[in-house]
Formats: structure tokens, sequence, C-alpha cells
């Protein structure tokens, strides 16, 4: 494990610690959990970012231009 050391608002500390008690956890747990989550969205975001730049809108467009156009099926229009 390693072992980070960063400089928080003391506002951000007590609301962490609070959690921490409520939810019967340990602060380097929350602190991992929350970290963990907030990358995870930022590497999604990023893949999302990179494939959008490989797509080709006339590509598409041409796609949905074979769909038949036809009334949603029964339960499709909720």
């Amino acid at each position: 494990m390693t072992t980070l050391t960063a400089q928080i608002p003391d506002s951000l500390a007590r609301q962490v610690e609070e959690l921490a008690t409520r939810e019967h956890v340990q602060i380097d747990h929350l602190v991992a959990i929350a970290l963990a989550s907030q990358v995870a969205g930022w590497e999604t975001r990023n893949s999302i970012e990179q494939r959008a730049k490989r797509g080709n809108i006339d590509a598409l467009r041409q796609a949905l231009d074979r769909v038949p156009a036809r009334p949603p099926l029964e339960g499709d229009d909720l």
C-alpha cells in the first residue's frame, strides 16, 4: 500500500470524518473508495472522448437512414 499526504479544506475533512463515523468505516477506506470512484469517472470520460473522436457523423446518418420509419412497438413509447 502507498501512503499519500494531501491538504484538503478543514470543512471537507470534517465531512469525511463524520461520514466515516456514520458508515462505520475507517477514513482511509472511505477516501480510497471516493478516489477510486472519481478516477473511474475520469477514465470513463476520457475513453468516451477518444471513441467520439474516432466517430463519423456521416456514417451514423447513413446507418440511421437505413432504419425503416415506423411507429414504435407497444410499450416502447413509455
